[in-house]
């Protein structure tokens, strides 16, 4: 019996993800970090003032705060009832079927890894002025992204606690130094009055609206993130929703807030202009100017650990995308097992290290531009990819319940989600329009279709891959979208979807 017992344990722990671990604290730590609020304010909103020249900013995070508020009204109605670490890839599974599921797991994957990996043409630009201040070097930006690449990995195959505990204690540090930051900066208005012209909605409905819905889009990249922990949550159905929606509302007010001050301070006739000319340094420049050099070096430092924190969030979050489809069978079998020491996805998040270092050397060796051609372009381009998910599941959301005929308030089956997916709708095709825009690239440049176009292509690819399954592996189909559940799985009768026709398995 006791032989038994011994052979019976790993495999249960290799196929299970630890649970009761993470509580709401730990979550929104999680889901903040991937936000990473100093690394967007410092570069994504500088960079999108110089970029596309949109005064609009702030009112663009307050627009799409209000719309992902509106489609987390389902979506947490749907993490009440399933805890699965494939988020987005089940819940489209469970409404629209599995075919279309394996599609937008594929477009996850795509998306959180271009995410993850663009991250690491950041980390040298932000270590720059820091390690020259302090220590008088500028190593090579590769050299950085590597030691970055190696600690992330290391923690990666940690217990997922410790992950937050890391991440509390550089997101606390970082919102702190961002609220001093933003009130320094309202405090030296330039010509010595405060505008208020970033929110007006004539300097946001201009040509360029799509590109800085995307920007701002990609600025709450990380709040679904609270579904994909919900398997290591104390109370998944507590959990899940409050760190949802303080994820979004704290976004929301640190975005808005620091991207209206930082138009205050410049003036908002001059903040494209210096935008455009200093880039990444704006703000830090605005901090020297107005707090003095040891804060100023304080933030810089703090820019660093920012980026730093997203990438160890948003390499958890990959990690486990990709442990829930091998734990399924749609990717191999090895990538759904998780470590017996720490309970994290090994394999995973192995593969996912693998996946940087050759990002890392390739643009290393080539010369590629780490910030434009890296940082920018696959961080903007991951974005989309995560609004294309956000609109699918909106869609996904009304699907199951009208499908699964479970109890659930109207505003959260179809009202909520119904006005949200068509307003992604129209976020996505003021987005493709204006791409080019969003890249900083010419009109006729290919690379304004190539980018958009990879992701309907793997969600094409993907839903072929999850039809063949139904046809070749009745067994590895029955899995697909029922997370912990699917080693207790069988096959479905031949020529049924139960996901699809509602007749799913129930918590």
């Amino acid at each position: 019996m006791s032989s038994t017992a011994t052979t019976e344990r790993p495999s249960n722990v290799s196929e299970a993800l630890a649970r009761g671990r993470l509580g709401v604290p730990s979550v929104v730590f999680f889901v903040l970090s991937a936000a990473a609020p100093l690394t967007v304010v410092a570069g994504v909103v500088t960079t999108g003032y110089g970029v596309i020249g949109v005064l609009g900013i702030p009112l663009a995070f307050l627009a799409v705060a209000a719309v992902l508020a509106l489609f987390s009204a389902g979506y947490v109605a749907m993490a009440r009832r399933m805890a699965n670490a494939g988020a987005f890839y089940a819940y489209v599974t469970r409404g629209l079927g599995r075919p279309a599921g394996v599609g937008t797991a594929w477009v996850a994957l795509i998306a959180y890894n271009a995410l993850q990996v663009g991250l690491y043409g950041a980390i040298g630009a932000a270590a720059e002025p820091v390690l020259d201040r302090l220590f008088g070097i500028q190593p090579q930006w590769w050299i950085v992204a590597l030691v970055a690449w190696a600690l992330v990995g290391v923690l990666g195959l940690l217990r997922v606690d410790i992950n937050g505990m890391v991440l509390a204690v550089l997101l606390c540090a970082e919102i702190a130094v961002i609220v001093v930051f933003d009130l320094a900066q309202l405090g030296n208005p330039a010509g010595g009055s405060v505008s208020f012209a970033a929110f007006s909605p004539d300097n946001f409905f201009v040509p360029g609206v799509g590109a800085v819905l995307v920007l701002a889009i990609l600025g709450f990249v990380g709040f679904e993130a609270s579904v994909v922990f919900s398997e290591e949550s104390k109370d998944p159905k507590r959990t899940v929703p409050m760190a949802t929606y303080l994820s979004v509302a704290i976004i929301a007010v640190v975005y808005a807030l620091s991207s209206w001050s930082m138009t205050v301070a410049v003036g908002p006739d001059r903040i494209v202009e210096e935008a455009g000319a200093q880039s990444v340094g704006l703000i830090f420049n605005l901090a020297g100017a107005h707090l003095g050099d040891t804060v100023l070096t304080i933030g810089q430092a703090l820019f660093l650990t920012s980026v730093l924190a997203a990438m160890i969030s948003f390499h958890n979050t990959t990690a486990r995308y990709t442990f829930a489809l091998g734990r399924e069978r749609v990717l191999p079998a090895v990538f759904g097992r998780t470590s017996p020491m720490t309970g994290a996805p090994q394999a995973a998040s192995l593969a996912q290290s693998g996946l940087g270092l050759v990002v890392i050397l390739l643009y290393a060796v080539n010369g590629w531009d780490p910030v434009l051609q890296l940082f920018f372009w696959l961080g903007t381009s991951g974005g989309f990819g995560v609004l294309l998910m956000i609109a699918t599941t909106a869609v996904a959301i009304i699907t199951y319940f009208a499908r699964s005929g479970e109890q659930e308030t109207l505003w959260r089956r179809l009202i909520a989600p119904g006005i949200a997916a068509i307003a992604l709708t129209a976020i996505i095709v003021l987005a493709v329009q204006n791409f080019a825009n969003l890249l900083g690239v010419e009109p006729d440049s290919p690379l304004r279709w190539l980018f958009p176009a990879v992701y309907p292509v793997a969600a094409l690819l993907g839903a072929l891959w999850g039809v063949a399954l139904r046809r070749n592996r009745p067994d590895t189909y029955a899995r697909i979208g029922l997370g912990a559940e699917s080693a207790t799985a069988v096959a479905p009768p031949s020529g049924t979807d139960p996901v699809s026709t509602g007749a799913e398995v129930r918590r």
